[in-house]
């Protein structure tokens, strides 16, 4: 792990994306958000694949 692969919770990560915690439960249930990690029952994102998730998402045009 390097230094930017905190773990963080759905709250931290809906916080960064803008989003409510619903709308990223229902991104992880399509497939369409950043990668998660099932810790027991709880769900965690590194930080470097919600980082990599939004650079993916980068356009330069419509």
């Amino acid at each position: 792990m390097t230094n930017t692969d905190t773990l963080l919770t759905p709250s931290a990560v809906a916080a960064y994306l803008g989003r409510s915690v619903p709308a990223l439960a229902q991104m992880r249930y399509r497939g369409t958000g950043p990668r998660f990690i099932h810790a027991g029952s709880r769900i965690r994102y590194r930080q470097s694949d919600v980082d990599a998730w939004l650079l993916a998402g980068e356009r330069d045009a419509t």
